[in-house]
């Protein structure tokens, strides 16, 4: 196990320090944003080769902005990455798919220009698989992204390149964004902190404001719950939704005990694994000697909601497939889609007369999710239904029918909450018999991001995260 991992910490300018430890040297002048930029690619350099987590880089770009000092935001200078399915002005987009073949982008999206309004030293864009739809970064044509920790196994998906490359320490936060899972599994198989928000939180990117029910929501993968918290303070400096309670600066454990309802089975009834649950009750009970009120809960959700996400999943590949000329790129080839897009489209064309009904019953998500919450003030689950798998498990050229039916079976606690809209949080609290992070769930009521935060910090403080700098490669 151990000479499979892989990670480029080092006596540098960037050291251990997460994001807002980097950022405070910066502010200081103890270091120069030059310093951490040419450290940050040095490591990117080293580890990318194996990991496969760019998708492109901007080193030269991120060398000159970091010699202008032309940064403002709390993490000013801070080196970091965006995944590339955002337009970035004069970067191509390309989705993690060989269809697209995309032209420089004319303009940065709105949601890029919220992310860098935070002072980050953009070095590159991350990978993705094929336009986000599955839970391992693997791409027809390309290389898989491997995870740091052992690099036989999948980074999680779809925003596993920024994850592989923050665990792996080549920079300490990274910007993904998450339609069923997509920041809260690749944190959990990387051992990271993954929050996805509220829906609305952010600002919206152009292409979701089209969709009749926004799934996608953005944020960032980090090794630090502080890092997390610090990024969403200073989102909500720069866009404010009026519709959602402040979430303000969190800076450690709140002092409510909290009624916490665990979780170990999905709404479809398959069952969790044994290290899973293991890592799920021992949490439980770390919080029950903590204080909090902890017992056995269910969702409010019938299990058809698995089903009309998968079929609203479906209709995402189909405009895909039907429309990636007009929204994607005039370049668009439809006869290079992988497998699972294609098969996606076909299932939905199979089935599309179902999608006034499934539109409803998503929208209806909201209401139902939000009843549990009644009784409790945070909800704990696995994050997925087993550990992480080897490479190949989900791999881009399997037939469309085996893909479905493993991911089907491995994220089936994720989707909930992009359909509801709430608030779900992924923790680094286990790991495997061989030393392989396992994500734990924590989950909240809809603009309550503030109780999950402060409840991350409490467990953090209780159960140190484990990184890959402690550990001896």
């Amino acid at each position: 196990m151990t000479s499979h991992r892989l990670h480029a910490f080092t006596d540098d300018a960037l050291g251990n320090d997460d994001a807002t430890a980097l950022a405070e040297r910066l502010r200081r002048g103890e270091l120069s944003a030059e310093q951490a930029t040419q450290a940050a690619i040095a490591r990117l350099e080293r580890v990318n080769p194996v990991l496969a987590g760019l998708a492109l880089d901007t080193f030269r770009d991120a060398r000159a902005r970091a010699r202008n000092q032309d940064f403002k935001g709390f993490f000013a200078g801070v080196p970091s990455l965006i995944k590339d399915n955002i337009d970035l002005r004069g970067l191509p987009t390309g989705h993690g798919s060989q269809a697209v073949n995309p032209a420089p982008a004319r303009k940065t999206s709105v949601l890029a220009e919220q992310f860098l309004a935070q002072g980050f030293n953009m070095l590159g864009k991350t990978t993705l698989p094929a336009f986000g739809f599955t839970a391992s970064t693997e791409r027809q044509g390309a290389p898989a992204t491997r995870n740091p920790w052992h690099t036989g196994y999948s980074a999680g998906g779809s925003s596993g390149g920024s994850a592989a490359l923050v665990a792996a320490g080549a920079v300490p936060i990274a910007h993904g964004n998450d339609g069923g899972g997509s920041i809260r599994i690749p944190a959990a198989c990387c051992g990271l902190v993954g929050l996805k928000s509220t829906r609305g939180r952010l600002v919206t990117q152009e292409a979701a404001k089209a969709l009749p029910i926004n799934i996608i929501c953005d944020g960032v993968l980090t090794r630090t719950v502080r890092d997390t918290a610090h990024f969403f303070t200073e989102a909500e400096k720069y866009y404010r939704n009026r519709k959602l309670p402040l979430i303000g600066q969190v800076g450690g454990p709140g002092q409510t005990r909290l009624r916490i309802g665990v979780m170990l089975d999905s709404i479809t009834g398959d069952a969790t694994c044994p290290q899973t649950r293991a890592a799920v009750t021992e949490t439980a009970e770390w919080l029950s000697d903590l204080g909090h009120h902890v017992e056995p809960a269910r969702i409010d959700l019938p299990q058809r909601l698995a089903d009309d996400f998968l079929l609203y999943w479906a209709m995402l590949a189909f405009l895909v497939s039907r429309f990636g000329k007009r929204v994607l790129s005039p370049a668009f080839d439809a006869s290079q889609l992988d497998p699972l897009t294609r098969g996606l489209a076909i299932y939905y064309k199979q089935h599309f007369l179902q999608t006034p009904g499934m539109l409803f019953q998503l929208r209806q998500s909201r209401q139902r999710y939000a009843r549990v919450f009644g009784d409790y003030d945070v909800m704990l689950t696995p994050v997925l239904a087993h550990t992480t798998p080897e490479l190949g498990y989900l791999g881009a050229d399997l037939p469309f029918e085996t893909q479905l039916e493993r991911l089907l079976r491995y994220t089936t606690f994720t989707p909930a909450n992009n359909a509801s809209g709430s608030p779900a949080m992924s923790l680094p609290l286990g790991q495997t018999s061989d030393g392989l992070p396992i994500g734990v769930q924590i989950a909240g009521r809809h603009g309550d991001e503030r109780t999950l935060l402060e409840l991350a910090f409490e467990l953090e403080a209780a159960r140190p995260f484990r990184c890959l700098a402690d550990l001896a490669c």
